[in-house]
């Protein structure tokens, strides 16, 4: 567990527990219906909190999946997770991805739990890590920048948003040091 003190908010980074799973269900349903950032629309694929605690136990016995959660004031604030492969061929890398609450933003959350994730890819011995952002996420795709990720390629037309238009979406990826 780690501590952090960004604009003002104290939070803390930690692995998920089964213990986090109810309101783990809650926030993805609420963080799905703040942005449309991500690629459900609120209520899509929707786990709750028993299909988390399947989640949350299966990602801390494998060693090639990490689940965070950063946590302010006794809620959780956001979470990140990466999974990886067990298939031979793709075992070198695992594809992160992030959701931040809104009332969030702007503390470094999302920043915090990527540099840990790559922290854990890297003692895990992992090649590379993944990842794919809408192409109107510049703020995410900066942030992946700077922590080393690279654009790979595009998807064109791959999500239709509120507004019915075609957006594309950025692959990238980073190899661990």
């Amino acid at each position: 567990m780690k501590s952090y003190h960004v604009n003002g908010l104290t939070y803390t980074v930690r692995q998920a527990t089964v213990q986090d799973a109810s309101e783990m269900s809650s926030l993805r349903l609420q963080i799905d219906g703040e942005t449309e950032n991500l690629d459900r629309e609120p209520g899509e694929a929707f786990i709750d909190a028993n299909g988390f605690k399947q989640l949350i136990s299966k990602d801390a016995e494998s060693p090639v999946n990490l689940f965070l959660v950063a946590e302010a004031g006794g809620q959780i604030a956001g979470f990140s997770r990466c999974e990886g492969s067990t298939l031979k061929r793709f075992s070198h890398k695992a594809e992160f991805g992030v959701g931040i609450l809104k009332e969030y933003w702007g503390h470094g959350i999302g920043r915090n739990l990527l540099s840990e994730s790559i922290a854990w890819a890297e003692a895990a011995g992992l090649k590379k890590m993944t990842l794919n952002v809408l192409e109107t996420n510049q703020k995410a795709i900066e942030l992946y920048q700077k922590q080393g990720f690279k654009i790979e390629g595009t998807l064109e037309c791959d999500k239709i948003l509120s507004d019915g238009q075609c957006y594309r979406t950025i692959v990238m990826g980073r190899l661990c040091e």
